[in-house]
């Protein structure tokens, strides 16, 4: 029996590559700023520095644009932005079967607070920044989710609502998120982009569903079953 399901959140429940990536792709930082970033996210991925460090190095990339920043600037970063294909049908469908849904995601908390809110998930956890009373950014939070071990909060989730882990089902979409596993639990990948998860989630042998409609996990949760037969028990 499925008790709880974790999710991941940018990409997985939200209809976006990473919310870190929209913040650098605002400030002209990412991919074409001369690969500085890219090399640091590769280090990154390969855990030779912190995530702590990777957040500092990101700010003070943003910084060299502009020197301030408001947390308004932030959030327009993510205007436009909306669910994955199939995410709400998924979670209320969950939720009517009386199932938990989390998100433990090491994207940016504004951004993944306010999917959570959409979707009115049970509980949700992200990293972020620490603001000033005007709403002016300072540095970075220290890391509430470490993803390389996200499975810390999976166990902390299990614990405080007495779960088993043999009853938590986790959806990631990067090779950092198989790491949500705790002993004796399950994953489900969905849609990785990147080579490193298509290699990582087929070398750890988990489920994968690799097109862009979260309804696809649903058999993967209870076997033999569509999401379409949900109506049928109303």
């Amino acid at each position: 029996m499925i008790r709880a399901v974790v999710f991941d959140c940018d990409g997985v429940l939200s209809d976006n590559g990473s919310s870190w990536q929209l913040i650098h792709k605002q400030f002209g930082t990412g991919e074409d700023d001369g690969g500085e970033h890219q090399k640091t996210l590769e280090r990154f991925l390969d855990g030779e520095i912190s995530e702590e460090e990777f957040v500092a190095h990101d700010i003070q990339l943003w910084r060299g644009i502009s020197p301030e920043i408001h947390r308004d600037v932030i959030m327009r970063c993510y205007s436009g932005v909306g669910l994955i294909e199939g995410a709400r049908e998924v979670v209320e469908g969950l939720q009517k079967r009386g199932v938990f849904v989390a998100i433990v995601s090491s994207g940016v908390d504004i951004f993944v607070g306010a999917i959570a809110n959409m979707l009115k998930v049970d509980d949700w956890v992200a990293n972020g920044f620490e603001w000033d009373e005007d709403g002016w950014l300072v540095k970075g939070l220290p890391t509430r989710v470490f993803s390389h071990n996200k499975g810390l909060m999976v166990e902390k989730l299990a614990r405080i609502n007495g779960f088993e882990a043999s009853e938590i089902i986790s959806v990631g979409d990067s090779s950092t998120d198989l790491s949500m596993i705790i002993d004796g639990s399950h994953f489900i990948g969905f849609n990785p982009r990147r080579d490193r998860a298509k290699l990582a989630f087929e070398e750890a042998g988990v489920p994968v569903v690799n097109d862009k409609d979260l309804k696809l996990i649903w058999p993967y949760i209870f076997p033999g079953e569509e999401i379409s037969t949900l109506d049928e028990a109303d």
